[in-house]
């Protein structure tokens, strides 16, 4: 899988939402933007530095056009994309700013360190609203565009929902204590549950219908914290992207699940050593200028995948063939990129294997015994005088006795091939639960 050296340390990464381009904050205080082809090879667009001190979050407008940065100079910057042109909202936070989020055209929400949460408008130089509900820092937020809510987690072990309508800078509603920091939160099933990473590996699940107070589902078996949480989207083939998602644990696996039903879907990337802290999806719609007689440092123009006259049904076939991209980051000074639409092709060619040999298994035993005569190699599967079923299963019995000895001698296999059978144990041993019913924690065993 291809990856995009920066530098420094990357503490946030997002995609633009129309183009082949992904923009990254640095340790560094830089912001370095890259376009990439279908094969994911990374071209230099543009390097900014708004400020020396760390970038902590990106986020991006609707239609890419606005970047919105923020990090430990406590400031707001709105970067035009285009023009690279820096528009600066100092002293936005006495502490901080962990996160920031682009709500709407004219609305944008960010955090700090301290519990403070602040709307701004854009095209104000002031504050619009200011909430401090929390006394720990904000590690991410949630858009409910349905209600103009916006959901806030903390590491004060709660999370807050905010009616950016309401004229009162009070939440509407703020959950209990989880007795465990809160560190990533995302939206399934027509964002009508929603789900919360923690500290200890827990992934909680809250209920729109009943209720923020509580959550009402608990899934552990993450063997670290589940520092980010990510959608998979729509356009991925084959995929049920609305209860699947991706998590990045502090042990260095991304990971694709299922929920409700619960399923391990299997590993994205690995990180190694380096915790995930970061994930972003995103996808290519057009191809990167590669002639370097007519680029310079700021040029951002991208090759049109579909000429402007073309009618709709044209654009919607182009639009089929979009590839979709995993952009995630450790502690290291590279973005790694990661085909997720190959990962679940991969996914399912394997599952499907697995399966017509098990069929051909099952098919051969079955032709073999249906006669209900004794062959030369042994007795075969029959149904006795008195109607009931017998067989022998002793081949059956053969062949767990060697799975056994696989089993025994794992530690001498391929880190590779030990986290794949980890990731077929996890998906038989997985199971929804309620909140005093928890699923079998040994869902992650192995990763």
């Amino acid at each position: 899988m291809p990856e995009i050296a920066v530098g420094s340390q990357v503490f946030g990464v997002v995609f633009h939402p129309k183009r082949p381009i992904v923009y990254t904050g640095l340790l560094d205080g830089r912001i370095k933007a890259f376009s990439y082809n279908e094969q994911g090879a990374p071209q230099p667009i543009f390097s900014l530095r708004p400020s020396k001190r760390s970038c902590r979050g990106l986020s991006l407008n609707d239609d890419g056009s606005k970047l919105y940065t923020v990090g430990k100079a406590k400031a707001l910057n709105i970067i035009d994309t285009t023009t690279q042109s820096i528009d600066t909202r100092s002293g936005a936070h006495d502490s901080t700013i962990n996160c920031v989020k682009s709500l709407m055209p004219w609305m944008v929400a960010t955090g700090d360190d301290d519990g403070t949460v602040k709307l701004w408008d854009p095209r104000q130089r002031d504050v619009a609203k200011t909430y401090t509900q929390h006394f720990d820092f904000i590690s991410d937020f949630l858009w409910l565009p349905d209600k103009k809510q916006l959901v806030a987690t903390s590491g004060d072990g709660t999370l807050s929902v905010m009616d950016i309508r309401s004229k009162k800078p009070e939440p509407i509603a703020h959950s209990e204590d989880q007795e465990d920091e809160l560190l990533s939160i995302v939206a399934i099933k027509g964002s009508s549950k929603i789900l919360v990473g923690t500290q200890i590996g827990v992934i909680s699940i809250f209920n729109r219908n009943k209720g923020w107070a509580d959550c009402v589902d608990r899934i552990p078996g993450h063997p670290l914290s589940v520092d980010a949480l990510c959608n998979v989207p729509m356009g991925v083939p084959g995929v049920d992207a609305d209860s699947t998602v991706l998590t990045g644990s502090s042990d260095g696996f991304v990971r694709a699940v299922q929920i409700l039903p619960t399923k391990l879907v299997g590993v994205v990337a690995d990180h190694g050593e380096f915790p995930v802290e970061r994930i972003a999806v995103g996808e290519g719609v057009g191809q990167a200028e590669d002639t370097e007689s007519e680029a310079t440092p700021h040029d951002t123009r991208i090759k049109p995948s579909v000429d402007d006259d073309l009618d709709a049904k044209m654009e919607d076939d182009f639009s089929r063939e979009k590839k979709w991209w995993v952009g995630s980051v450790g502690h290291d000074e590279s973005l790694r990129m990661t085909d997720l639409e190959g990962f679940f092709r991969e996914t399912a060619a394997g599952s499907n294997a697995t399966l017509d040999a098990r069929s051909d298994d099952e098919d051969s035993d079955v032709g073999e015994g249906l006669s209900g005569e004794e062959g030369a190699d042994g007795p075969s599967v029959g149904v006795g005088e008195d109607g009931d079923e017998s067989s022998d299963e002793s081949e059956d019995d053969e062949a767990m006795e060697e799975d056994e000895a696989e089993w025994e001698s794992e530690d001498e296999k391929p880190k590779a091939q030990k986290r794949k059978r980890a990731e077929k144990d996890s998906i038989g041993n997985s199971k929804r639960g309620k909140k005093e019913e928890v699923i079998d924690k040994g869902f992650f065993d192995g990763l």
